[in-house]
């Protein structure tokens, strides 16, 4: 059965994942993020005891 036989899947997984790996992410990274986060304050504000009408 010529299927079962790895070389030919091998190297086509090996090249495709070199493709992959080397081509892809710096496309990736190379798009423009317009909205930057912004750091928030680190201080919590003091949540209040609720109301629960039903009680």
């Amino acid at each position: 059965m010529p299927q079962l036989n790895p070389e030919p899947w091998f190297l086509i997984l090996v090249f495709s994942w070199a493709i992959f790996l080397t081509l892809i992410p710096p496309k990736i990274v190379a798009h423009y993020v317009p909205n930057e986060p912004s750091s928030q304050s680190t201080s919590w504000k003091k949540m209040g005891l609720w109301n629960w009408p039903w009680q």
